[in-house]
């Protein structure tokens, strides 16, 4: 029975398979290369080997890609039907979970999975991953920690560790340790692109905008690499212009790294609507650059696959004018939350994903008060649906927009002395306040 880097047995792995296995986890780990490809070359080479089905049905399933289902469902089913292990039964199991949609249940195999195997570094990979997705900043910090003792610096793949323990802390609020285990993880392995931007979270939670630029800029050639992470990557920089009021620099990293391929990859996607409708909403004209966003997303208006990207899809269609693609997005919604067997995600799409689309289509008709009205009632578990902390404070920012030009003066005026007390250091949440106080003069 072959073994992997940290002497897990792995069931099947003949001819190369599980050298195969492992560098789609090293990838993985990373951000880096081609992870699919290597899992698919491992099952070509041993269809027996039970964890490269599972590595790929992670990819797919944690892709949040609305045409992934079928290649999980698939990836399941081929992994079900082979020998294995107690550990990779574990696996299979969590991966069941996940291509049924029910993204907490796997997550919690994955727990106690790791509480078993605490060195099985896909199981604390992808039990991350969907800590991420369903917003359990808890268990993005908890499952780390809790597998740490069983780590140490000499282990292929620690620097993993470090970095996911890094995104944990930071989500957490304990902003010195969590770029103390970035950095030692970039250190240790300078593609490691998620601790890279664990230690971007940090910077960009504490305002420190200028540092932030000279870290992203300063590793650009190492976290860009044959990355998937590296648009997610560039929106972190192009927040700190942002924060700046450096609206030139922020087009300008718009139109190159983040949207000038015009990925069709939803989270591309996400990054892309989330920097361009911060924009939106402090009046910068944007040209026509709304247009081939929406038009991307356009595909994803008709299918509800996971809330958290049809908030950004929405953005797209009321500031592109796609009224169309935001009505059936608002339909396709309706059914996640009504039909059966749809997963967790109806519960995200109902207790927040479909009130803030709804939020998001009233500010574009002009309806700021139903759109205050809408995000009050969520602000406080939109956690709940996904995202970071960094990428959800565009609701904040929305509600703020609303409420001024509603002409809120009490709302406006609570929610920017909120932000300048817990953001103090940021230009933006100067000139939102001032804003809010010029009501009164209105």
């Amino acid at each position: 029975m072959a073994t992997d880097a940290l002497d897990l047995h792995i069931s099947g792995g003949g001819n190369g398979a599980a050298a195969h296995l492992m560098r789609g986890v090293a990838e993985l780990q990373c951000f880096i290369g081609d992870p699919v490809g290597a899992a698919n070359a491992a099952i070509a080479a041993d269809r027996g080997t039970v964890m490269a089905h599972v590595l790929k049905g992670y990819l797919y399933g944690l892709s949040t890609e609305p045409t992934a289902a079928p290649v999980v469902r698939a990836a399941h089913a081929a992994a079900a039907a082979l020998p294995a292990n107690t550990r990779e039964k574990a696996h299979v199991a969590a991966l069941g979970h996940l291509a049924a949609g029910r993204w907490h249940d796997a997550g919690r195999v994955l727990a106690d999975l790791a509480a078993e195997y605490p060195r099985d570094a896909l199981a604390l990979q992808a039990g991350h991953q969907i800590d991420f997705f369903t917003g359990n900043a808890s268990m993005l910090r908890g499952r780390i920690e809790r597998a740490l003792p069983a780590w140490d610096a000499g282990m292929a793949g620690y620097h993993a560790i470090l970095g996911m323990r890094a995104f944990g802390l930071e989500e957490n609020g304990e902003y010195e340790d969590a770029e103390r285990a970035g950095r030692q993880a970039v250190d240790l392995n300078p593609r490691d692109g998620w601790a890279q931007h664990a230690v971007a979270h940090v910077m960009e939670m504490q305002c420190r905008q200028r540092e932030g630029i000279a870290w992203m800029r300063g590793n650009a050639e190492h976290w860009t690499k044959e990355s998937f992470l590296q648009v997610h990557n560039w929106w972190h920089l192009a927040l700190y212009h942002f924060d700046l009021g450096e609206t030139d620099e922020v087009l300008a990293l718009y139109d190159g790294p983040i949207f000038g391929a015009r990925s069709t990859v939803a989270l591309n996607m996400v990054d892309a609507s989330a920097i361009l409708w911060r924009l939106h909403l402090g009046g910068v004209d944007v040209g026509d650059r709304w247009t081939p966003l929406a038009a991307q997303w356009a595909p994803h208006a008709g299918v509800s696959a996971y809330a958290f990207n049809d908030m950004h899809a929405m953005m797209a269609f009321v500031a592109g004018g796609s009224e169309a693609a935001a009505a059936r997005l608002l339909a396709a919604q309706d059914e996640a939350v009504a039909g059966a067997g749809a997963g967790d995600n109806a519960g995200f799409t109902r207790d927040v994903g479909r009130p803030i689309a709804r939020a998001l289509h009233a500010f574009g008709r002009g309806d700021y008060a139903e759109t205050v009205q809408l995000l009050s009632a969520v602000r406080a578990r939109a956690h709940s649906f996904g995202g970071s902390h960094a990428q959800r404070d565009v609701i904040d920012l929305t509600l703020i927009e609303a409420a001024i030009r509603s002409g809120d003066r009490a709302m406006a005026g609570r929610l920017t002395r909120e932000r300048a007390l817990r953001r103090e250091a940021s230009p933006m949440s100067g000139i939102l306040w001032q804003r809010a106080d010029a009501i009164a003069a209105r």
